[in-house]
């Protein structure tokens, strides 16, 4: 989840909604890389979540990450809720996921660099505290209530609406994990492509990187329920924007998208405002029920923008949401098919060819059967795992023609980080099938093996 803005100017013109996301263009030497990605925490004895405070904890966690190396603190009402460092954070989900959101880097080994490094210290201070971490889509054990709250005033008011707009909300907040990347546009037309391109293509990315097939100790039926969560959260907030898709689309478009979604909440003073179900259009008329005869702020409608949960989601950058968390080799491979796919032009040219004459029917069936057979998956004659091999292999052409190298030359360039998803094309499998053959076979049912095999 973000971290709340404060502060920013008054909105005085209608205009500056639009004119807040035109101002994350960047020419191409400019744009960047931001993976994020969260893990579920948990104490190694007992295998239970971890609770925010106490000796094995999610506080001790992030003391522990302050104290060692380095980071610095985030906190609201007097607790500890994220760290900072060198332009990436470190934040926490509803029920105690740990999220690193990176800072915007160059190139996929840089990206894969700070990764790596996060990894190490949150292992090294699991080790001290008797933590385990695992990187999957959906908690495969643990119920409900046995998912600890964060102090989080934002996460108490989502809480509480979630049951009002839709039926898995609160699964979504406390017992899911995802692997995101962050990437750039250089204008309105370049935005609209790469929306296009990653709301019609995030099926491959939910298929790929399915990897939540259990859900309190036994199979689910779907490969990624962590995609079936969003299909079942809240539709005024989810799904795949068909007016992305329709002449006129752009920074307007996207605008008024937002303003037809209800308000969670305004944050003021460290504190949040209550403004569940309330508009944003009212509030730009001074006539918000929470805040009356006040207008909001830039940073108000920053914050607007972040309660918004589509399969790619604009803000001054563009977001792809639709993969599962997962193991720690995956964690590059997300962000190098996107940046593969997105960054190069003859790439995005190329990817945008294999879906432009989909109808939204077709867009959102394959949202449907990619998250309950992944690359199985069929949907109006369009067969997820060929999609999956053309996709990728568009990805690869991309980072070969990107030439970004690594270490320190000795690698020319990313595509080897696409490596696992080879695999996966290649098989027609995703974790999600290695998980479910090893618990039908050598598991003999036993879900718990997989905290002893699986985690960090």
């Amino acid at each position: 989840m973000s971290i709340p803005q404060e502060g920013g100017g008054p909105i005085e013109r209608y205009e500056q909604l639009a004119e807040y996301l035109a101002s994350g263009e960047k020419p191409r030497d400019d744009w960047r890389i931001g993976t994020e990605h969260e893990k579920f925490g948990y104490c190694a004895k007992k295998q239970l979540p971890l609770p925010y405070e106490g000796p094995c904890s999610i506080q001790a966690m992030l003391e522990g990450l302050r104290d060692r190396f380095g980071w610095k603190p985030v906190e609201e009402q007097g607790k500890l809720i994220g760290l900072e460092q060198n332009g990436a954070n470190v934040s926490l989900e509803p029920g105690g996921q740990l999220e690193l959101s990176g800072a915007p880097l160059e190139t996929i080994h840089q990206t894969c660099d700070e990764v790596n490094v996060h990894l190490r210290e949150v292992h090294e201070v699991a080790d001290a505290i008797g933590a385990r971490f695992i990187g999957l889509g959906a908690a495969p054990i643990w119920s409900q209530d046995q998912m600890p709250m964060m102090p989080k005033g934002r996460y108490r008011l989502m809480t509480d609406y979630m049951d009002d707009v839709g039926t898995l909300g609160k699964q979504m907040m406390y017992r899911t994990c995802t692997v995101q990347v962050n990437l750039d546009f250089s204008s309105e037309a370049d935005m609209v492509k790469k929306m296009r391109v990653a709301l019609a293509l995030q099926p491959v990315a939910t298929a790929l990187f399915a990897n939540s097939p259990f859900l309190d100790g036994k199979p689910n039926g779907m490969k990624s329920w962590r995609s079936h969560i969003w299909q079942n959260l809240d539709d005024a907030r989810t799904g795949m924007l068909p007016f992305m898709f329709e002449q006129g689309a752009g920074y307007d478009a996207y605008v008024e998208y937002v303003l037809d979604v209800p308000m969670y909440f305004v944050y003021r003073n460290g504190k949040y405002i209550n403004a569940l179900g309330q508009s944003f259009r009212d509030f730009l008329k001074g006539e918000l029920p929470a805040l009356p005869g006040e207008k909001p702020t830039l940073s108000d409608w920053a914050d607007h923008l972040t309660t918004v949960f589509p399969e790619a989601r604009a803000k001054k950058y563009i977001e792809m949401r639709g993969a599962d968390g997962g193991p720690w080799r995956r964690l590059c491979a997300l962000p190098a098919f996107w940046v593969g796919l997105l960054y190069n032009q003859s790439a995005l040219d190329a990817a945008w060819d294999l879906v432009k004459d989909w109808d939204h029917e077709t867009r959102e069936g394959l949202r449907k059967v990619a998250a309950i057979d992944a690359l199985q998956g069929e949907f109006g004659g369009v067969k997820l795992h060929d999609l999956a091999r053309e996709t990728v292999a568009i990805a690869k052409s991309g980072l070969a023609a990107r030439a970004c190298p690594g270490a320190g030359g000795m690698i020319q360039d990313e595509t080897h980080f696409l490596n696992a998803l080879e695999e996966s094309v290649e098989t027609g499998r995703v974790p999600a099938d290695e998980l479910l053959e090893k618990y039908h076979g050598e598991w003999n049912g036993d879900l718990s093996r997989i905290y002893t095999e699986y985690s960090y």
